[in-house]
């Protein structure tokens, strides 16, 4: 998890195409010294989009090499693997200073029936039960460490609202489940790339930490070394980005300084539209207490 940007979603997925398989993104204005991982994701997946006609991405696979520089614009180099009747795929790099800093392929499918099954939503509350952004700076973040606070105060694209924010106050350890409403602040255009994209921006803002609740401390913790290594997320079912989205996370296993986090996205009405697994750093560093 690192600080995020305030920028629209729309102007971080504005990419300069400079060849038929080459573009341009930059990175919005932040005091944070390394590009945010969800937005390399998010803009690599556009650009394998704008190779791509007429079909969705409905995977992807990536690995975080490197940290990007906010002040350089990154070159997303896409190379189109295969057009099949049904799928298609594409690998992307993330480029900067002559080096890649990501790696992602992307799977495409045209549209088709088949079998249908999902795992139901969890009960939690709805986004309209919960705090918004300035009820919660009022009356619950007051009373939480001061680098929780700082995170949820920062102006981001991505709106979000956490069900089990006391876990941040109360410490100790817990079962490692973390369940958290989020949803584009700006209205998007009717472009089911970009909102699958913008999903992809917001798949990366805390699925790290939900590896931590197990151990009972967070990413905020100056203690952690923590870093995004890979990345992966599943498209099920259309969905709006810019409309609630309820991201259920949990974790399954943490070992050898990682930490592997799932997460199941679902729309308010309980479909499941999206399926999130990342492994990240989670070092332990004793010497920056």
């Amino acid at each position: 998890m690192s600080q995020q940007i305030s920028a629209s979603l729309t102007a971080i997925l504005d990419l300069e195409q400079l060849e038929s398989n080459l573009f341009r993104g930059r990175s919005p204005k932040s005091t944070w010294p390394r590009v945010f991982g969800g937005q390399v994701i998010a803009q690599s997946l556009y650009a394998a989009c704008k190779t791509v006609e007429d079909r969705q991405p409905h995977s992807l696979h990536a690995y975080f090499l490197l940290p990007g520089d906010p002040e350089m614009p990154i070159v997303y180099e896409v190379d189109r693997l295969r057009d099949g009747r049904s799928f298609t795929t594409r690998r992307v790099l993330a480029i900067q200073k002559g080096e890649a800093i990501f790696a992602m392929s992307a799977s495409f499918q045209v549209d088709e029936p088949g079998y249908e099954h999902q795992m139901p939503m969890p009960d939690v509350p709805m986004p309209e039960d919960l705090p918004d952004r300035e009820e919660m700076a009022k009356t619950v973040l007051p009373h939480m460490p001061d680098a929780v606070q700082a995170y949820y105060q920062r102006k981001r694209p991505i709106e979000i609202r956490p069900v089990e924010l006391e876990r941040y106050r109360t410490g100790g350890k817990m079962e490692p489940k973390f369940n958290v409403w989020i949803r584009a602040m700006e209205t998007l255009p009717n472009e089911p790339a970009l909102h699958r994209s913008v999903l992809a921006y917001a798949s990366d803002l805390m699925l790290l930490d939900s590896s931590l609740i197990a151990h009972g401390t967070t990413v905020f913790d100056q203690k952690i070394q923590g870093a995004s290594l890979d990345h992966a997320l599943w498209f099920h079912r259309p969905f709006r980005a810019d409309e609630w989205l309820l991201y259920a996370q949990d974790s399954p296993s943490t070992s050898g300084a990682r930490g592997f986090s799932r997460g199941l996205v679902f729309d308010r009405e309980g479909r499941l539209v999206a399926s999130v697994a990342q492994e990240g750093l989670i070092r332990p560093r004793p010497d920056r207490a």
